[in-house]
């Protein structure tokens, strides 16, 4: 279903359960949409009212091109935060991925006292979590040089915006691929990601993703000061945020339940039962 926000943005999002129940929020990451959640909200709806929002750039959600919408992740945030307000949604639990993982923690920055725990699949806020893989990403985001931009532009866009590149981030790490293979997922994906102009939307992204590392330190300072309940449930052979990544959490959330499974990137994917079952039994546990 979609909601129109003040500046003209329509956002798909999925819906499940009781609007009476407590919120959950799921936030998807790179190259994937809400679809990815679609088995997850149906274990979660039994007791929670579950919103997934395509992020702008990202599945069905509609940028008008009048608008001229700057692609940074500041600007995603800010739509996301929109959309719960059209929706009047001020407490929720968030469910952060991969590029979920900035946004939700910038809206947590922006209005600490809605979030109600965070659960963080993948999802990274430190140094330590990004792996070899995002080398080419920082050479993008310290150069000034446009020479040297469109270069490495091109080399990013052949390596990580390809049909195989796409299928490789949900099979790699799998202990058993050809058991959760499902061709439609990363279709949809690159068909998605192929689309006029989104190619472009990806690589300013990549470049912006930058100014999220900056922040770590304050998304850091986040979880130390809110003493938030985090559930960080991590695919352990993720080769783009490995478990180093999950093992920081340490240092800042107290309230912190951290379990490792084998399985890789979109372990929503290979585990939804599993994760499921880990949200349930956490947010039970923290009375949300």
């Amino acid at each position: 279903m979609y909601t129109t926000l003040p500046n003209g943005i329509r956002v798909f999002y999925r819906e499940a359960g009781s609007a009476s129940n407590p919120t959950v929020l799921l936030l998807h990451g790179f190259p994937a949409s809400s679809f990815q959640y679609r088995n997850l909200m149906l274990i979660l709806a039994e007791k929670y009212h579950v919103i997934a929002p395509d992020l702008p750039g990202f599945g069905f959600t509609e940028v008008p091109e009048k608008l001229n919408f700057k692609y940074t992740f500041a600007n995603i945030a800010t739509t996301i935060g929109s959309f719960l307000d059209v929706l009047k949604i001020s407490k929720f639990a968030v469910y952060v991925f991969d590029y979920g993982a900035p946004t939700g923690f910038r809206l947590a920055l922006e209005r600490p006292q809605a979030i109600t725990a965070v659960i963080t699949q993948n999802g990274n806020a430190y140094e330590e979590g990004l792996s070899s893989f995002w080398d080419p990403l920082r050479q993008l985001w310290a150069t000034s040089d446009p020479d040297q931009e469109r270069s490495i532009r091109q080399a990013v866009s052949g390596a990580v915006l390809s049909l195989e590149a796409t299928k490789s981030q949900y099979l790699h790490g799998e202990p058993d691929a050809d058991k959760i293979d499902d061709p439609v997922t990363y279709h949809l994906d690159y068909a998605l990601l192929s689309r006029s102009g989104n190619k472009e939307i990806q690589l300013d992204l990549f470049k912006d993703y930058g100014t999220n590392v900056a922040l770590y330190p304050k998304f850091q300072e986040y979880l130390r000061t809110s003493q938030v309940p985090v559930l960080a449930v991590w695919g352990k052979n993720d080769i783009i945020f490995p478990p180093a990544g999950a093992e920081a959490f340490k240092r800042d959330a107290k309230k912190l339940k951290l379990v490792l499974l084998d399985g890789g990137h979109f372990l929503v994917e290979s585990h939804t039962k599993e994760v499921g079952r880990l949200m349930l039994e956490f947010l039970d546990e923290h009375k949300i």
